[in-house]
């Protein structure tokens, strides 16, 4: 289980792979992750940070596995493309 997910698209594969690279860098180099999958394929890459969790999707498999249906009753915070 984690405390927080973090749910984000990207355009294409590359794109996902950027952000996962900013998102290690930003963790220190990888310092505070726990495991990361998907990498490879980046259709959907899984950083696990402990208590939060980032994916990172391409649209399709985000429409597909739909995890915002799934957490439904959770709190939700949405940011505007473009918003840091």
């Amino acid at each position: 289980m984690a405390d927080y997910f973090v749910i984000c698209s990207a355009g294409s594969d590359v794109h996902a792979k950027v952000i996962a690279d900013a998102v290690l860098d930003g963790l220190h180099d990888g310092k505070y992750v726990s495991h990361v999958e998907g990498l490879e394929a980046a259709r959907w890459i899984l950083i696990d940070c402990f208590g939060v969790v980032v994916h990172i999707f391409r649209p399709e498999a985000r429409d597909f596995y739909s995890l915002e249906k799934l957490w439904g009753d959770a709190p939700r915070e949405e940011f505007p493309d473009g918003i840091e």
